[in-house]
This record gives C-alpha cells, structure tokens and sequence, in this order.
C-alpha cells in the first residue's frame, strides 16, 4: 500500500506541477481575455437569467430534462462539498493565508472557462437512444473537433468515469463519515450505509430526480452557511482587516514556520490555492457542463451565463467564507488541518455550536455532490458503452459509499486530487481548440441582446 501510495504521490507532483497551473490558469486567462472579461462584466446578468431560469420558457420544453436553475444547482450540488470546508482548510494549512488569494484569481478566470464549457456543452449535444440530452467535454470534443480528435475525448470520459469514484464519492462519503463520528459519536460503517441508502433513493429516479433534489437543497444548505460564515465574522471583525493583510502578502511572500504551522513557500501557496480551488469549482475540470446540457435552455450563451455563477458562488462567496473564518480565528497555526481545522475555526466563536454546525454543512454538502458527482460518472459510462451500462454503474456507484466512509482519507484526496487533473487535460485543450467558436456565438448573442 505504501508504494502505491508514493506512485501515485510522484505522479500527482507532476500533473499538478508548473505546467498544469500554468494551463489552468492560462486558459481561463485566455478566455478571459477573449471574451473582454465579459463574465465579470456580465455577472448581473447571470444572476437575472438565473432568477427567470427557476421556470422554463415557452417554447423550452423540448431542449432538455431540467431548468436552468435546476441544472445550476445541479453543477452547485457537485462543487459545493468537502472542498469548501475541508479543501479550503487544507490549503491554508499546507500553504498559508496566501492560497486564497490564489483560489480567488482561480476563481475570477474560471468563471469564464466555465461560461466556455456550458456554451460548447449546449452547443453541441446530443439526444440519446432514451430522449434524454447528453453533453460535455466529449461531445464537444468529437462534435466540435471532429473524428480526429474522438481519442480525446474518450480519454476525458474514461478518467471522468474513474474519477467521480474519488472527488464526488469516497471522499465525500469520508468526510461525511468522519465529521459524524468525530462530532456525534456515530460509527463510520453505520454513516457509509445511511448515506448510500439515501443516494440510492435519489439515484433511482435518474437526473430530473437529481435536478429537483438539488434545487431544493443546494440554496438552503448555502444561504444557511453563508449566514453561519458572516456571523462569524462579525463576531471576528476587528481581526478582518489583519486577515485581509496576511492573505495578500503570503500570496506573494513565504510565510514562516509557528506553532504546528510548518511554514510554506510562495510556490506551495500558488500550488495549493490553484489545486484546492480547482476541486472546489470545478472550473476546467469538464464536470459541469455535463449537467448544463441537459438544462432545458436552447441558448448555449444564456446558459453559459448562468452556469459561470457556479465558480462566482462556489469560491468567492463559500470558499471566502470558510477561508476568513479560519484565518480571522487565529488558530490556523495550531497545527489541526482538513475539516477539523474549519470546525475547530468556527467552534472558537461559536463555542458548543460552532462545530456542530461545520458538521451538518459539511455532511449536507458532501451528500448532494455524491447525487451531483453520479450524474457526472453516469454520463462518462453511456459516452464509453451506451445506456445498457448506466444501471450497473449506479449500483457500483452506491456500494462504493460505504467502502468510502471506512477508507484512509489521506489516500483517497491523493487519488481523487491526481485524477482531477488526468480530467482537466483533454477538456482544456478542447476549450483551447474551440474557443473561436466560443467567442463568435457570445459576439453574436450579445449583438442581438443589447439589454442583458
């Protein structure tokens, strides 16, 4: 276990090194740029369609199986996880104050790579043999590249398949596991089976089931954190402001070692900060696209529009949340890392409540991105074989909840962090490839549309 355990070390030092960073970061940068940062521009008008997006338009009916807003929450319920509790703690820990600034930049570019995703998603999907729509990094990749380039996208949906076992399953399953344990005493097996009784539940009734579950729970569990994060905070103002220093200057300057903090380079900020904001938002990973094409919206653009809230939503409210109540705390030097550290964070402001409530959010959180993350696996399995293989894949799917609960988590965010990027390579080249077509559909929408 060991060796195997330092191969796959090795190999994510190197799919997560320079290059990897640099692609990420320079292909949001890119479109970014193309597009005129119209996706910060634009983030108004994201937050209008998304409002309109709860009830479909006359005339959407037959475009897809869920509404906008569903399919949003849809894409939330599988980036708003352990990430923005446990990820975010683990970035500060490993790389000090100094990540979220880097998660933050993460974010603002992603938000246009994810607008570029949902665009081709929309664009240029498919119906398949059960009516259903189905899109995503391989459909846009073999419909919008060409035969050519198929290869690349069978490489996205195979790792895609493998990988929703690590970032949207056992790691949540895990976390879940061990925060109820930990806060409530409860036995890890005991959470591995109620959870996969409860995914099953879900899972039964297919992505609509998924889409109305999401959209009811994904505001509530966000808003409810969001309030939780601000009282905090308030509770900690006269502290934001040293927060706010220790987080822009570690991002550029190395932060010393104190207490159990074991100090950390400006590179292990960047790295950290990008890696830990990529699992948390997804954005380049080619996951939410795959639950944009089935939003009933035949406009590529006015999805678009709304799916980029993800990135907006996921890291610069939740993950901002997390990261100042944890830095304003004081206590991100005392050595406690992941979820503990979060709970630890809040709990000092809150006592005898405060980790009670990290524990809920983070148990809500991680159960609808196991729903959201099944979806995700579904349609990588139906690329791969057809839809005969979905059935056997969901029941694989929910026995490989409990199996996660009990599992070393050290272990599984290494696997579930080295695959995340195996994901994120065909789909950035894709994005690359196809971004004129990206801009010259946004030209067009934004000509015909002059009041968004």
């Amino acid at each position: 276990m060991e060796m195997i355990e330092s191969i796959i070390g090795e190999i994510n030092s190197i799919v997560w090194g320079p290059l990897m960073l640099v692609l990420i970061l320079g292909v949001g940068l890119f479109l970014s740029l193309g597009l005129r940062l119209m996706p910060i521009l634009k983030l108004g008008a994201g937050f209008k369609l998304l409002w309109r997006g709860r009830k479909v338009a006359s005339g959407e009916e037959t475009a897809g199986e869920i509404s906008p807003f569903q399919a949003l929450m849809t894409a939330l319920s599988a980036t708003v996880g352990t990430g923005n509790i446990a990820g975010v703690a683990t970035a500060v820990f490993l790389g000090g104050p100094g990540a979220l600034f880097w998660m933050w930049i993460t974010a603002l570019v992603g938000m246009a790579t994810k607008y570029a995703e949902a665009v081709l998603a929309v664009k240029y999907r498919e119906v398949d043999e059960e009516g259903n729509h189905v899109g995503g990094p391989m459909y846009y990749i073999k419909n919008g590249l060409g035969k050519k380039w198929a290869w690349l996208g069978m490489a996205f949906a195979i790792f895609g398949a493998i990988a929703g076992f690590g970032i949207g399953n056992t790691v949540q399953a895990n976390s879940i596991a061990s925060v109820m344990e930990s806060n409530f005493g409860l036995p890890t097996w005991i959470t591995g089976v109620v959870v996969m009784v409860l995914v099953g539940a879900v899972l039964i009734g297919g992505i609509r089931r998924i889409g109305h579950v999401a959209g009811a729970l994904v505001p509530i569990m966000a808003v409810s954190y969001i309030v939780a994060g601000l009282v905090v905070l308030f509770i900690n103002a006269d502290q934001i402001p040293h927060a706010l220093d220790l987080i822009f200057t570690h991002a550029f300057s190395p932060v010393a070692a104190e207490g159990g903090f074991a100090g950390a380079a400006v590179w292990m900020a960047i790295r950290f900060g990008v890696a830990r904001g990529i699992f948390s938002n997804e954005a380049g990973l080619g996951s939410a696209p795959i639950a944009h094409a089935a939003a009933q919206n035949k406009s590529p653009v006015r999805q678009g529009l709304v799916a980029m809230l993800g990135t907006f939503i996921d890291t610069i409210l939740i993950c901002s949340i997390t990261g100042l109540v944890i830095v304003t705390s004081g206590i991100w030097t005392g050595g406690e890392s992941g979820a503990a550290l979060t709970s630890a964070a809040f709990a000092q402001a809150l006592p005898g409540l405060g980790n009670y409530l990290v524990a809920i959010a983070l148990a809500i959180f991680a159960f609808t991105t196991i729903i959201g993350w099944s979806f995700y696996g579904e349609r990588c399995v139906e690329y791969i074989f057809g839809v005969k293989a979905i059935a056997p894949y969901r029941v694989l799917w929910i026995l490989a909840v409990p199996a996660g609960a009990v599992l070393s988590l050290d272990f599984i965010w290494l696997v579930a962090d080295t695959l995340n990027a195996f994901m994120a390579i065909p789909n950035l080249i894709a994005l690359l490839l196809l971004s004129p077509v990206v801009f010259q559909v946004t030209r067009e929408f934004f000509a015909e549309n002059k009041d968004l």
